[in-house]
């Protein structure tokens, strides 16, 4: 999408126009204009020359933002400067000058006639002096305030007339009237008509024309300030980049401006600096305060090899890292250019107020002229009906029904934005509100996506912590990755222990070696337990451990059993009440996961879930989000590249901060905290953000609807009532300044209090029930979570589920759609963890003729599916290869 700074609108006609004229450009795929902030999107292969051609040609001026490797420099700064708030400035100095000339406009005409207030003597009695005199100050304060007209007529001539047309029709008319009633008085002077004299005396409408003129600038300039203040989450991350930074050149220490750091360089960051642009950790430790980026509070310690990102605050130590990422492609230039596009873009809602603005100028004139007309002819004076015209100019807002949308739109992407949750465009934040069903990866996303050791379970008279130490011992040399959960847990329980001797891999068993004269041992149950006597209730210790999704990790020392330490992908903290608030928010949510049914049967319980579906694989993930927008709106929550398809399938997709940069790049929504409870939380602004828009254009709409008609007169008849066009362009500068201050109060809204959610749970439990009567006749099996079921037990062809469990049930029947499918089991040894699991997996479903292979590393077995008969001696080489051994094939 490139983005354009355009000029010279004034309402939501206006950027209809231009939206309308860029649409038609040859190449133009898609385009959005943005009121608020005098911008434009356009997405198409068209030369940024045509496409500023097309608006010039609509009346409007247009320029190119800076953009490329050149524009680097001053993307930040140009970006910052166009947000400036430079209405302001100038609409007050015309306001003041304007009101200096009405004050004495305001004393003559109305504080005189009405009431009787003292003129200089040698005007007192002399009207024509008066009413030259009122001529010049409403003519001084038109010229002030001149770009009314200038933008008015000139989008009259272009034939897109707008908010400003409406003021300089109101107040030319009020003038020009005004002026043939003062030359018509000239005459009756002349004749000696005193009577008529003091007639048109009272045909006067100069204060009108100026007070419309100046009532509008007030209005305008309130506007323009509360505008300003819903960029300020925008305006407050641009001025969160560094400007220098100090790089490593030959040797010397040099301080440079940012956009002179290329890829590659060496910089340098001592304590109380921020850090200039996204890097790596070369040399130093430190704290870093990355709340700029993730609105987490407390600092993140970096080491050698840590990720830093610019805008971050280093708070202790020195550090030298290497620049990743420069300019436009650092986390924080992402982060402006997501919030930018956002605003640049617009919500499904804000086509209703586009649709009416695109006619409401043109109408509002035509009830002006209709409603004059049909004055005069039920006998009115010219006076009366003219003012009623003109009251009906003035008072027409189409400001109100263009800045409904994008305000609030701008203040609920801020919001988000400060509290680490960004919007990509308009679409993503309304439509997040909207969702009946959350699909949830297991993996980094419910749990932290690093096994942690859970259970230390140790036997034969070993301590706790002598089996800790004498783990330790075996998986210091081990590049396994469940031994990283155990050297985790030692330093966090401050337990060492020297390297065994002797040390050896045994690929798919274990581990062994020697430590003080002493024999050890470690691996899987199955081989633990073919070496050493395993006592029933330790054989009932590994079932339990294992049924809750457990790995067991068996260790032996001098033939004897030792003890067992169980490590598991353990549920982050947030993860429950992450899923409990989405529930009662009525919504129901649904785990997907890759791993075995008892895996995941075990973390959906733990997280409470509505729905587990397990042994997905990645394709299997966008089949099951497909399956479920059939029963409503879907949003899919991820973090890896396997998840990338379902985020792209999914209604939303919402990717975690810390995931990988496809996932965030496929998705809607990023939450840059990484927390699950974020999610509840966006979907919480995205709805008080669409309520707000509702609230805007209801007030926009009914302030048109019946200010209208009293300013045309409809009462007048009835109850006498009637609208001065001077009070009509008082309420006219209102309402947009009521619809852009109600849009603030969402600064106001705290989207982590959960305390107003619990009406919704009926509307869950419905959602949950309409998903169980499916889920049921595809042959869910319901387990120890409320209301948790595991999909992928029996598939009936005709259900909507996904073509992976369609896969798995077909190949335990050993039937498929096609008629018979060949199977083999084939005995595994040395399987241990569901890493185990996958690279068999994937080796088996490499092979030609294979269609799906279910692999169990507990109980040692890998049932494989063919679409043709595949040699044993291939499938024996092929897991073999992973260093595994096939024992038999059946």
């Amino acid at each position: 999408m490139k983005q354009y700074t355009v000029t010279g609108m004034s309402c939501a006609a206006c950027s209809s126009r231009v939206e309308k004229a860029v649409s038609k450009v040859p190449g133009v795929t898609a385009c959005s204009v943005s009121l608020l902030t005098n911008s434009m999107g356009v997405e198409g292969d068209v030369p940024p020359e045509t496409v500023i051609h097309a608006v010039e040609d609509a009346g409007y001026g247009a320029s190119l933002k800076g953009q490329g490797t050149a524009a680097q420099a001053q993307s930040a700064s140009e970006a910052e400067d166009a947000l400036k708030d430079r209405e302001t400035p100038v609409l007050k100095h015309r306001l003041i000058a304007s009101m200096g000339f009405l004050a004495v406009l305001m004393y003559m005409s109305m504080g005189h006639m009405m009431w009787g207030w003292p003129l200089p003597h040698f005007m007192d009695g002399n009207h024509v002096a008066m009413g030259l005199l009122q001529l010049l100050l409403a003519g001084i304060i038109m010229v002030i305030n001149q770009k009314f007209f200038i933008s008015g007529f000139k989008g009259l001539l272009h034939r897109a007339p707008n908010m400003d047309t409406l003021v300089a029709l109101g107040s030319g008319a009020s003038f020009i009237y005004s002026t043939y009633a003062l030359f018509a008085m000239t005459d009756a002077q002349l004749k000696g008509n005193d009577t008529a004299v003091m007639s048109y005396m009272h045909e006067f409408y100069f204060e009108s024309a100026a007070m419309i003129l100046a009532l509008i600038t007030v209005g305008k300039m309130l506007e323009a300030r509360s505008k300003g203040k819903t960029t300020d989450a925008l305006k407050g991350l641009m001025k969160l980049a560094p400007k220098t930074a100090v790089i490593i050149r030959d040797g010397v220490e040099t301080k440079v401006l940012i956009e002179e750091v290329k890829k590659g360089d060496v910089f340098v960051v001592r304590p109380g600096e921020n850090i200039p642009v996204d890097g790596v950790v070369l040399e130093g430790t430190s704290a870093v305060n990355e709340a700029a980026l993730t609105g987490e509070s407390i600092p993140v310690d970096k080491a050698q090899g840590d990720p830093v990102s610019a805008a971050t605050v280093n708070q202790s130590g020195y550090l030298r890292c290497e620049a990743t990422r420069v300019g436009e492609d650092t986390s924080l230039s992402q982060i402006i250019r997501m919030v930018s596009d956002a605003a640049a873009t617009k919500a499904p809602i804000a086509k209703i107020a586009d649709r009416v603005s695109g006619v409401f100028v043109p109408a509002v004139i035509t009830i002006a002229v209709v409603t004059t007309i049909v004055w005069l002819l039920a006998g009115q004076t010219f006076g009366f009906a003219l003012a009623r015209g003109i009251s009906v100019l003035v008072i027409s807002c189409p400001c109100a029904l263009g800045l409904a949308t994008p305000v609030a739109i701008m203040v609920g992407n801020g919001m988000g934005a400060k509290n680490g949750i960004l919007f990509k465009t308009a679409v993503s934040l309304e439509e997040t509100g909207k969702m009946d069903i959350v699909a949830l990866d297991k993996t980094g996303t419910i749990t932290s996506g690093e096994p942690r050791v859970t259970d230390v379970i140790p036997s034969g008279g070993v301590t706790e912590k002598e089996l800790v130490s004498l783990a330790l011992s075996l998986e210091k040399k081990s590049e396994h990755p469940l031994a990283k959960a155990v050297l985790l847990y030692a330093k966090e329980q401050q337990v060492d222990a020297p390297e065994a001797a002797d040390f050896q891999a045994l690929p798919g068993n274990g581990l062994s070696g020697t430590l003080d004269g002493a024999s050890l041992a470690g691996g899987s149950f199955s081989y633990i337990s073919g070496h050493t006597t395993v006592s029933a209730q330790e054989q009932a210790s590994f079932e339990r451990l294992a049924s809750e999704g457990k790995t067991p990790l068996c260790f032996m020392k001098n033939g004897r059993l030792a003890g067992m330490i169980a490590v598991a992908d353990v549920i982050k903290e947030d993860s429950p009440q992450a899923v409990k608030e989405l529930q009662n928010m009525g919504i129901r949510v649904v785990m997907l996961t890759g791993d075995n049914e008892r895996t995941a049967r075990a973390i959906g319980a733990q997280a409470g879930v509505d729905e587990v579906i397990a042994g997905v694989l990645p394709d299997g993930k966008e089949s099951v989000i497909r399956s479920l927008k059939e029963q409503g709106k879907v949003a899919m929550v991820g973090d890896g590249i396997n998840d990338a398809p379902a985020l792209t399938r999914a209604d939303i997709g919402i990717a975690i901060g810390a995931g990988t940069d496809i996932a965030i790049d496929a998705a809607d929504v990023v939450l840059m905290k990484s927390r699950l409870s974020d999610v509840p939380a966006a979907i919480r602004l995205s709805r008080a953000t669409l309520r707000n828009i509702h609230e805007n254009l209801f007030w926009a709409f009914f302030y048109n609807v019946v200010g209208i008609p009293l300013a045309a007169g409809l009462w007048y008849p009835i109850f006498g009532w009637k609208l001065n066009p001077m009070f009509g362009a008082a309420a006219m500068s209102l309402s947009s300044f009521c619809v852009v201050t109600n849009a603030l109060r969402l600064n106001l809204f705290k989207m982590h209090d959960a305390s107003k959610d619990h009406p919704m749970r009926k509307r869950a439990e419905k959602a949950a029930n309409k998903g169980g009567d499916k889920a049921e006749n595809a042959g869910a099996v319901r387990t120890g979570a409320e209301d948790t079921r595991s999909i992928g037990q029996t598939a009936n062809e005709n259900e909507t589920v996904s073509k992976e469990m369609q896969k798995s049930e077909n190949q335990k029947n050993h039937i498929n759609m096609e008629g018979i499918t060949m199977t083999k089991t084939m005995n595994i040894e040395g399987m241990m963890c569901g890493h185990c699991e996958a690279r068999v997996k994937k080796a088996l479903e490499a092979l030609a003729g294979v269609e799906s292979a279910e692999v169990s590393h507990e109980k040692g077995t890998a049932v494989v599916s063919m679409s043709a008969d595949v040699a044993d001696d291939t499938l024996k080489e092929a897991v073999e290869a992973q260093d595994y051994k096939v024992d038999s094939i059946q």
